[in-house]
């Protein structure tokens, strides 16, 4: 009988890590111990976190648990690299010691198994949300960030509070089709990175979509402290194996 494929790389995004969500933290040290640490890379491709509001946070145990479940990751012999996200772009050289990881800036393109990927977090490419990307340009300009973590750790998280607290309502009165990624963004994605696959998170709506010999996949959103009986839980994964398959996982690890 013929082995199964090694895995070479792993991905996921968007699990909004929170003290509050007990359960989906627990799913991610479940996977981090029993996946990861198999694997030869591991990219976390942005939105780990429900909100990072600088390095200085570390001393938080519950951010000082993740740093630590990562490491061992890492220590064991995994490549763990991170891409930010929106929500947690500000993650920068402290986090990524505590964590033995490696900062990325997008677009990435990774090589494996002989593949050229292109990875984003993906909030980039949702071009048709004039409003978000005007804010995007402002809080990923270099100055505003000096000046943001400049603050007090304690008017930093107010001020994040805030944010969070209008994008919901935002939310609330924008269409699905204006969150989500646009045709030709997606496309000037492909033509400049040079790839025909991309791998991003971000919309929460995972699924493979494919067209002209070109495919993007995207991840899914990690929920497990919802009331099963209303909700069911989400999460899950995507998988490059060493001959080359890409292959999407629920959060039982079966491939979808």
């Amino acid at each position: 009988m013929t082995a199964p494929a090694r895995t070479l790389a792993l991905f996921i995004s968007d699990l909004h890590l929170q003290a509050s969500h007990p359960r989906t933290a627990e799913a991610f040290f479940r996977f981090l111990a029993e996946r990861a640490a198999q694997a030869g890379q591991l990219y976390l491709l942005g939105d780990i976190f429900e909100y990072w509001a600088g390095d200085d946070d570390l001393a938080d145990p519950f951010n000082a648990g993740v740093a630590a479940a990562l490491r061992r990751v890492s220590d064991g012999g995994t490549a763990v690299y991170w891409l930010g996200g929106n929500r947690d772009f500000l993650v920068g050289t402290g986090f990524a010691e505590a964590a033995g990881l490696t900062l990325l800036h997008e677009p990435y393109v990774a090589t494996i198994a002989g593949r050229k990927v292109a990875l984003v977090h993906g909030d980039a490419q949702c071009t048709d949300d004039v409003k978000y990307m005007a804010f995007r340009a402002q809080v990923r300009d270099p100055a505003w960030q000096r000046q943001f973590l400049a603050m007090p750790l304690a008017q930093r998280k107010a001020i994040i509070a805030g944010l969070r607290e209008g994008s919901r309502a935002a939310h609330g009165e924008k269409s699905y089709e204006i969150m989500d990624v646009t045709p030709a963004a997606v496309a000037a994605l492909h033509a400049d990175s040079g790839t025909d696959v991309i791998i991003h998170g971000h919309t929460h709506r995972p699924a493979l979509h494919e067209a002209d010999g070109l495919r993007r996949y995207v991840l899914p959103d990690w929920e497990l402290d919802t009331d099963p009986a209303t909700e069911p839980v989400r999460g899950g994964w995507i998988a490059i194996t060493e001959d080359g398959r890409i292959l999407r996982h629920d959060l039982d690890g079966h491939v979808l």
